[in-house]
């Protein structure tokens, strides 16, 4: 491993891509928290990863010593760009974080829910109408596009380009294919300045409009500088359409194969909340998220140097047997499943985990209440790194009778 200049040999431990099946992986994640909890790979440049849950967390929390601004997911963008606000260190990323989240009340998702439900019941449609379909592709990849249309405020043609451009970036960001993320991006850049250039002309109010509220914000005294408002809008646009596919695909295959558990929560819809939290400790998405050393650190008896990439697995992290017990099996109602750290934590947690629990909620609410019995078959795939779960399902489902 090379890091400014310096050659270290450093045994490598472990292939992150040996496979992209969810359980093989879990295995390997339980492997090195048992045997090396600290592991190094040499695959994508070199980078640390940190399994055990005390450990991730301990980083996530600590930002003057494990930044972001360097590389905030291993394997990056092949172009190495940089946006705001998860791309930015404190104090720097503050402005963003606190703009978006003025966007993101209670009361403004409250107001949007409704307007969700509506857009989850027309994409399902087309599965039950088949009475077959792929939930993760299908379902998961075009209700989200809505969900970020409706809270960008994005004409709702660009709806479905959106969950197209999206897909396909992801899957080139996956195989690092520089030309199609380049393309892509570029498209998704061109709907941000775009979204830029008309709340230029025609601000709207603050609370209720990403655009305008990055745009009516200040740093210092000092509006944002316009490549960089662009950059926080052009990473909104794709922040929430990478992992909401993989854990619908993995929550519905989940159920798809458990139809006890299935039944009881479209008979008890009132235990979905509760089910959604321990779905997301258990099918948390994500193995890449990183940040890079600002100074030399020991973790876990293992010298890290500044510079050097580090891996937070939230996915080893939330099966961590020293936290959750039992923690490859669903446990409805589990004492401490707030303690999962599926979306992150400290300074970069996720700013839209209250609108992907209320996304999350109204898919699972809908699926069961339009369906009477759903089941996973057929052909499923596994996400590749940096994401975990499952991005391609076929289900049958047996479409409820409505009056």
């Amino acid at each position: 491993m090379t890091q400014a200049g310096v050659h270290r040999d450093i045994p490598e431990d472990f292939d992150p891509s040996s496979s992209d099946d969810p359980d093989e992986v879990h295995a390997l994640y339980r492997d090195l928290r048992g045997r090396c909890p600290v592991a190094f790979s040499s695959r994508y440049g070199g980078f640390w990863a940190l399994t055990r849950y005390a450990d991730v967390k301990a980083a996530a929390l600590d930002d003057t010593t494990f930044r972001s601004s360097v590389k905030a997911v291993v394997p990056s963008d092949p172009r190495g760009l940089r946006r705001p606000p998860l791309n930015f260190d404190a104090p720097e990323h503050k402005p963003f974080r606190r703009a978006l989240d003025a966007t993101l009340s209670r009361q403004r998702l409250d107001a949007l829910e409704p307007v969700l439900r509506r857009h989850a019941v027309e994409q399902l449609a087309p599965l039950l109408e088949r009475g077959s379909g792929d939930i993760a592709q299908e379902f998961g990849a075009r209700f989200p596009a809505w969900v970020t249309t409706e809270w960008l405020n994005l004409d709702p043609d660009l709806a479905p380009v959106l969950a197209a451009t999206a897909a396909r970036w992801v899957q080139a960001w996956r195989l690092q294919d520089r030309e199609v993320v380049n393309e892509m991006s570029q498209r998704m850049y061109r709907m941000a300045r775009d979204l830029v250039a008309d709340r230029r002309r025609t601000p709207r109010p603050v609370e209720e409009d990403p655009a305008s509220s990055l745009l009516a914000e200040r740093a210092d005294g000092v509006p944002l500088e316009e490549e960089h408002v662009v950059g926080a809008l052009r990473q909104s646009l794709v922040v929430g359409m990478v992992a909401p596919p993989i854990v619908i695909g993995s929550i519905a295959l989940h159920l798809g194969e458990d139809q006890a558990l299935q039944a009881k929560l479209r008979n008890e819809p009132s235990l979905i909340p509760a089910a959604l939290e321990e779905f997301l400790r258990l099918y948390a998405p994500y193995r890449g998220f990183a940040r890079t050393a600002a100074e030399p650190v020991e973790i876990g008896g293992r010298e890290i140097l500044p510079g050097e990439p580090i891996t937070l697995t939230y996915a080893s992290a939330n099966r961590d047997a020293a936290v959750f017990d039992d923690p490859d099996v669903f446990v409805l109602g589990r004492p401490n499943v707030a303690d999962h750290l599926a979306f992150g934590r400290g300074r970069h947690r996720c700013p839209g985990a209250s609108m992907a629990r209320l996304m999350l909620r109204i898919a699972l609410e809908e699926l069961l209440d339009r369906t009477t019995s759903f089941t996973a078959t057929g052909r499923r795939e596994g996400a590749r790194m940096p994401e975990l779960g499952a991005v391609s399902v076929e289900l049958e489902l047996v479409p409820a009778r409505r009056g």
